[in-house]
C-alpha cells in the first residue's frame, strides 16, 4: 500500500477492498509499469498539443461492468481517436463506499453510474490501459480520493482530476473543507514522489465547480489556490479547467488568463495547461442547435489557447448520451482544429480588456490568502467568512451568498458579491453592466428568479426552443446503460 492510502494524522482509517488490499504496487513499481507501457502520458499529450497549437479532445465515459467498459473505450478510440480517454468513477467509490460498489458490481453492474475502479482492482485497470493507445484520466468527484489515486496509479493511469475545494463544495454537504484539503495534499505529495521516479502525473483542477453561471474569477481563483497547494506538495503538471460560460470574449479571456496566473502564482518549471469544459448548463434539445453549441465551444477553446477540450454531445438535453453520440461529438469538436478555420477570430481588444478585469478580480480573492503562512487554514477561514464563495453550493462550508447574472451581452457577472473582497472599481463595473438588465437598485425576488431562470436557459432562449423536442433523438435515446457515458458526481450533465 502506498503513502496515500495511509490516513493522515487525525483522519479516519479506510477499509481497503479485497481487490486491491493484498498487493498494491509501490510507487516505484507503478512508475516502472507506466514507463514500460510505451505510450505517452497525459502530460506528454497535453504538452505536444500545446506546442502544436492543437486542442486535445477528451470525452466523458464510464460504466460499471468491466467488459462493457472495455467495449466503450475501444469503440471511442476506434471511431473517434480522442487524445485522452476517461474513466468516470461511480458514486459509491466517490464516497468511499467500496463495499457497496463491490456488491452492486456483482449483483447489478448496470446500476452503477460509473466504473468502480477500486472494486475492480488495479489489475483490471491495467487491462483497460493496455487496451487503448490513448492515456487515461480519472474523473470522479471525491473529497477524499487517496485510495482511488493509489489504485489509479497502479493501473498506469497518468491523469487525475480534482481538488480539496472543487471536489468538495459543489457536491458534498457535510465534509469539512480542512479534511478534504488535507486528503488532497496526500494525493499531491504522491504525485511528487512519482515525479522523482520519472513519471509526471497530470493533475487537472475542476474549476467547473457548480457548472452553471460560474463567474470566471471565482473559477480561476479556486484553481489558483488548489494549484499553489498542489505544486508546493510536488505536482509538476497542472491542468486548470474552466467551464464555458457561453460568451465568446469572456471565455477566451478566461482561458488566456490561465498562463498569466500561472506565471504570477506558480513556481517556474511546472507544466500548466488550460482546459475548457464545453457548456455544462441547460443544453438545446434540437440536434442542430446542440451541435452548433458544441462547435462554438470547440472554437472558443481554440481561440483561447486551450490545451484540451472536454466534449459534449447532441443528446445532453435528454440524459445519458450513448456511444454514437459521444463519437459524433468528438468528431464535430475536432473540426475546430482544422487549418481552414484560421480565419475565425475574436476581437483582441475586447478580450484584453475583459482579461484585465478577470485578473484583477482573481488577485482580490487570492492574494490576501497567499500571504498567509498556512494556506489551508486561510482558505478554510475565507470560505467560513464569505471572502471566498461559490454560487449554488451544496456544502455547509460555503455561504453561497454570491448570485451571478448575465449582462445584456450574455457575459456572467456578479449581481450579489456577498463578502467577496473586490475593490470598489470592480464592484462598480459589475453594477453598471447589470443595470441594463435589471435596472437600478436590487431587483425583487420574482424579478431575480425570472432573470436567473432565463440566464440558466440562455442557449435554449437564444435558439428559441420553447417546447420539449421529442423527435428521433429525444428521451428514448437515453436508456442504453451499457453503451452510455453516465454521470458521476463531479461531472455535471444535462
Amino acid at each position: 500500500m502506498s503513502v496515500t492510502s495511509v490516513p493522515s494524522a487525525g483522519a479516519r482509517s479506510v477499509t481497503v477492498p479485497l481487490a486491491c488490499a493484498t498487493s498494491l504496487p509501490t510507487p516505484s513499481q507503478s512508475a516502472a509499469y507506466i514507463t514500460s507501457l510505451g505510450k505517452p502520458t497525459a502530460a506528454e499529450i497535453l504538452q505536444d498539443c500545446k506546442d502544436r497549437g492543437r486542442v486535445a479532445l477528451q470525452p466523458r465515459c464510464g460504466v460499471g461492468g468491466h467488459e462493457e467498459m472495455k467495449r466503450l473505450l475501444a469503440t471511442l478510440e476506434e471511431e473517434a481517436r480522442p487524445d485522452i480517454l476517461t474513466l468516470t468513477i461511480d458514486s459509491h467509490t466517490r464516497l468511499k463506499r467500496f463495499g457497496e460498489a463491490r456488491r452492486t458490481l456483482h449483483l447489478r453492474p448496470a446500476d452503477l453510474n460509473g466504473y468502480p475502479l477500486v472494486a475492480h482492482g488495479w489489475q483490471r485497470g491495467r487491462e483497460l490501459n493496455e487496451l487503448v493507445d490513448a492515456p487515461l484520466e480519472i474523473r470522479h468527484g471525491s473529497p477524499d480520493a487517496r485510495l482511488l489515486f493509489d489504485v489509479s496509479v497502479a493501473s498506469g493511469i497518468t491523469s487525475f482530476e480534482g481538488g480539496g475545494i472543487s471536489y468538495n463544495l459543489p457536491y458534498s454537504k457535510a465534509v469539512p473543507l480542512a479534511e478534504s484539503l488535507t486528503a488532497w495534499q496526500d494525493v499531491d505529495r504522491a504525485c511528487g514522489e512519482l515525479a522523482e521516479h520519472g513519471v509526471i502525473v497530470d493533475r487537472e483542477l475542476f474549476g467547473t465547480l457548480t457548472a452553471v453561471l460560474v463567474p470566471p474569477s471565482i473559477s480561476l481563483a479556486v484553481s489558483v489556490l488548489e494549484a499553489v497547494l498542489a505544486t508546493r506538495a510536488g505536482v509538476r503538471c497542472v491542468s486548470v479547467a474552466y467551464p464555458q460560460g457561453g460568451h465568446l470574449v469572456q471565455d477566451v479571456a478566461a482561458l488566456r488568463s490561465i498562463p498569466v496566473l500561472a506565471e504570477r502564482y506558480l513556481p517556474a518549471g511546472v507544466q500548466v495547461h488550460a482546459v475548457l469544459h464545453e457548456f455544462m448548463g441547460v443544453f438545446p434539445r434540437k440536434r442542430d442547435n446542440a451541435e452548433d453549441l458544441i462547435l462554438y465551444g470547440a472554437l472558443a477553446a481554440r481561440l483561447g489557447g486551450a490545451s484540451k477540450l472536454i466534449t459534449k454531445t447532441y443528446q445532453e438535453a435528454y440524459g445519458i448520451p450513448d456511444t454514437a453520440a459521444n463519437v459524433a461529438g468528438l468528431r464535430l469538436a475536432d473540426r475546430a482544429n482544422s487549418p481552414l478555420l484560421e480565419f475565425v477570430a475574436v476581437d483582441d481588444g475586447q478580450v484584453t480588456e475583459e482579461q484585465g478585469w478577470i485578473l484583477d478580480e482573481v488577485a482580490d480573492l487570492v492574494e490576501p490568502l497567499l500571504q498567509r503562512p498556512d494556506l489551508i487554514e486561510a482558505v478554510v477561514e475565507a470560505f467560513a467568512e464569505g471572502r471566498l464563495d461559490i454560487p449554488f453550493s451544496a456544502s455547509r462550508s460555503a455561504r453561497s451568498d454570491v448570485i451571478p447574472r448575465r449582462d445584456a451581452t450574455g457575459a456572467i457577472r456578479y449581481r450579489t458579491v456577498g463578502a467577496l473582497p473586490f475593490a470598489p472599481a470592480r464592484l462598480r463595473r459589475n453594477e453598471e453592466l447589470l443595470r441594463a438588465v435589471d435596472g437600478p437598485g436590487e431587483p425583487g425576488i420574482d424579478t431575480l428568479m425570472a432573470g436567473l431562470t432565463g440566464d440558466i436557459n440562455y442557449f435554449r432562449g437564444l435558439f428559441r426552443e420553447s417546447e420539449p423536442h421529442t423527435g428521433a433523438h429525444g428521451p428514448e435515446r437515453s436508456r442504453n446503460a451499457t453503451a452510455a457515458t453516465p454521470t458521476a458526481p463531479g461531472e455535471s450533465r444535462n
